[in-house]
């Protein structure tokens, strides 16, 4: 009995030195926080910068004096694209059995896997899809800058919305948006007095001017954008009402790429070839090598920026994503204008841009300071 005794206690023992140099060799190999952010920072810089530059290639640049217009086809390239990607991600995730949407927890064997909400899903990707459509058709007749200034006035529609529904916001809200129109206002009469003071309208510099059809494209970019925002929280509720016997389910991040551009794909498809878009842009490519590398490319700069914004929201506070896009966009605003001059902005122009960015950085910092106050909160209820 007493040896049986001690052969436990070597077992024991043997055992929690094993946990310990597997605990010891993981804490390890676990890579600093710093360098995660690092890395997601410069992802998101890189793959969305070029995204950013391929865009206005595709649409803004003269192939032997076309212009290419197919944009349906583009965001079936794209969409499909982000689709294989989800598909083979999700196919690798079940095979290893990590089924949750947490990067680092993997999923008990006897738990059931979660059930997805794949039509609501896929609806969100339709709107979703419709929302960058309209977006990069609107390039087609305003300035890189105007597109990302007009994309940056959305919480304007959201906060006109919830007024109409009898919600009420702080003062600095009002002050934020107040600002956004102000910048908006100000870059758009800079360019006026820039056209008014001698531009030539004719030829490429005729592109650059904002028509009231591009804006009218962008508005509709931003409503498509609420319609998104709405029916992603009813895949929130689908997937509770799907899943009772969970707390908390999520779809996994590979899940969520697959459907949704999935039902964007169908849709640009549909679409593309009810208007005559898929035939023309592949004839155009087809003529065009240079416009189908740039579609391509495209295409690839979205999925790479995709992983690298779902690898974000997975290891860090959706605020970092915020401030890294939102800097982004800062940066690639200054490189579009940079790189064109006949889109060279002029002081009044420079302003309004300065005055939304710093709004939107404004909306930013509120957002971390109430999610810090929600945290100190919690911490003093826990303790």
């Amino acid at each position: 009995r007493h040896l049986t005794d001690l052969t436990m206690v070597a077992t024991r023992r043997s055992s929690a030195a094993g946990s310990a140099r597997v605990g010891s060799a993981r804490g390890a190999s676990r890579v600093p926080t710093e360098a995660k952010l690092v890395f997601a920072v410069a992802g998101i810089f890189f793959a969305f910068g070029a995204f950013a530059v391929l865009q206005e290639d595709v649409y803004r640049t003269s192939y032997a004096g076309e212009r290419f217009s197919a944009t349906f086809l583009v965001l079936i390239v794209e969409r499909g694209v982000n689709t294989a990607v989800g598909a083979v991600g999700a196919f690798l995730l079940a095979r290893s059995g990590r089924g949750d949407a947490s990067a680092d927890r993997v999923r008990s064997r006897s738990e059931p896997k979660t059930r997805v909400p794949v039509a609501a899903i896929a609806t969100s990707g339709v709107s979703q899809m419709l929302a960058m459509a309209f977006a990069n058709e609107a390039l087609r007749f305003v300035s890189f800058p105007t597109q990302v200034l007009g994309k940056s006035c959305k919480m304007i529609p959201v906060m006109i919305g919830g007024v109409v529904a009898g919600r009420k916001y702080p003062a600095s809200q009002y002050a934020q948006v107040a600002v956004v129109t102000a910048g908006v206002v100000a870059f758009n009469l800079g360019k006026s007095r820039r056209v008014s003071l001698g531009v030539s309208r004719s030829g490429a510099e005729q592109l650059e001017r904002d028509s009231a059809y591009g804006l009218s494209l962008i508005a509709a970019s931003l409503a498509m954008d609420l319609v998104t925002a709405a029916l992603q929280d009813r895949v929130k509720t689908a997937t509770l009402r799907l899943n009772p016997e969970k707390k908390s389910p999520k779809t996994s991040m590979f899940e969520s790429m697959l459907w949704t551009n999935l039902g964007g794909a169908c849709a640009a498809f549909c679409i593309a070839a009810g208007t005559g878009q898929l035939a023309s842009g592949v004839s155009f490519c087809a003529r065009h090598a240079a416009a189908a590398n740039n579609v391509a490319f495209y295409a690839l700069a979205s999925v790479i920026g995709q992983l690298f914004v779902y690898f974000t929201i997975t290891e860090f506070d959706p605020l970092v994503l915020s401030t890294v896009t939102t800097t982004r966009k800062i940066f690639s605003t200054v490189y579009s204008a940079a790189r064109s001059p006949a889109a060279a902005l002029n002081k009044t122009q420079w302003g309004g841009c300065a005055a939304v960015f710093a709004a939107i950085a404004w909306e930013t910092l509120e957002k971390y300071r109430r999610a810090q106050g929600a945290k100190r909160l919690g911490g003093k209820k826990n303790a």
